[in-house]
């Protein structure tokens, strides 16, 4: 699997080779301007963090080599999590991250990333371009910084779980590895919300002292299954994430050294993170079905929530919501915003992408 994702990855970045390469080789001394990027992810989410290194050679690319960006991975200079505060600061002038780690400073910072029965990834780079980010970025400001989008991990599973449910009561007091916007959700519906380290996952899940844990989809699912050991501890597979119809990542600049750039390069930075959001959606659409095939050849049982399971957690959705907006009129006016655009979005998606997609499902069942 990794030989062929590595062969696939980020397929589109192969139109950039040449130009790349000359970027690349340009000295240090030939560069204008020279910035640190802090992602919030591991190198072994490669992935994601290969957006990272492909936002940089891009810019680079871009500008022949006059704007150079350094990437680091989370603890070369902070820790993942504090990304955000250190662009804010000026430590380093931009980094790759999901704003919804940030809840804790601002329920807001969860919406531009996922929140529960919100957007597709489709639907998410719509609303952002058509004025969505503009709110962010409003956002943002207050932090000292400005973002753009720079990839998706499109719909996310639903998790593993240790044993199977059947009913929306079935979630009464199990330990789930979730937070944020989906941690109070879960919680509405008897849940325990735990977060837990990747590297004890594993472990907790045999131990049971977790019942279940929530992480992306089929591709980096499969990185941290250990051998087949989390199949077996916990086999079941559920579908679908309803937490994260799609997950943004962006790429966020100190807004003050964002600003103070000629217009080329802040150009530069925003055509290559276009780019690469593109790039990392469809590098993970095209490893996730090789990727579920092997867990499921594993072992992993493949699951659906029940129907009563999701109608209980839209309805607890809204109840969050209320609770949140009625104490933060940010939140309130940014998920207004969201809200009003995902219905007009299923609105045509009934009439278009859903009626030829679930066509061509059927036709494929049929062989």
């Amino acid at each position: 699997m990794r030989e062929g994702i590595g062969r696939r990855r980020f397929v589109a970045a192969a139109a950039l080779g040449a130009a790349g390469v000359a970027a690349g080789s340009a000295s240090a001394d030939a560069a204008e301007v020279t910035w640190r990027l802090t992602s919030s992810f591991p190198k072994s989410l490669d992935l994601l963090y290969g957006g990272a290194e492909l936002f940089a050679r891009q810019v680079g690319a871009i500008t022949g080599g006059r704007f150079r960006i350094d990437v680091f991975p989370p603890g070369d200079i902070v820790p993942g999590l504090g990304a955000l505060d250190a662009v804010g600061a000026g430590t380093v002038e931009a980094c790759q991250t999901e704003l919804d780690y940030y809840y804790g400073k601002d329920p807001a910072f969860a919406l531009p990333t996922a929140f529960p029965f919100g957007m597709n990834a489709r639907e998410q780079t719509a609303y952002a371009l058509a004025g969505g980010l503009d709110a962010t970025n409003a956002l943002l400001a207050d932090y000292g910084a400005i973002a753009y989008p720079a990839g998706n991990t499109g719909a996310q599973m639903g998790g593993f779980f240790r044993r199977e449910i059947r009913s929306a009561g079935d979630l009464a007091g199990l330990k789930i590895r979730a937070g944020g916007l989906a941690g109070r959700v879960l919680q509405k519906l008897g849940a325990v919300p735990a977060q837990t380290p990747r590297g004890e996952i594993v472990a907790a899940l045999g131990a049971g002292t977790l019942d279940a844990v929530t992480w992306v989809g089929p591709y980096d699912d499969a990185r941290i299954d250990e051998g087949g050991k989390l199949q077996k501890v916990a086999p079941y597979y559920y579908y679908p994430g309803w937490w994260r119809g799609g997950s943004m990542v962006h790429v966020v600049f100190n807004k003050a050294k964002h600003d103070a750039l000629k217009e080329e390069f802040k150009a530069a930075l925003r055509t290559a993170a276009l780019s690469t959001h593109a790039q990392v959606l469809a590098s993970y659409d095209a490893a996730n079905p090789g990727a579920l095939k092997k867990l499921v050849i594993g072992g992993a049982e493949l699951r659906a929530f029940p129907q009563d399971l999701l109608e209980a957690a839209y309805k607890a959705s809204g109840e969050v919501y209320k609770e949140i907006s009625d104490a933060n009129p940010r939140f309130k006016s940014m998920l207004d915003a969201a809200i009003a655009f995902r219905a007009d979005q299923y609105l045509w998606w009934q009439v278009s992408e859903y009626t030829f997609d679930n066509f061509m499902i059927r036709q494929r069942a049929r062989g």
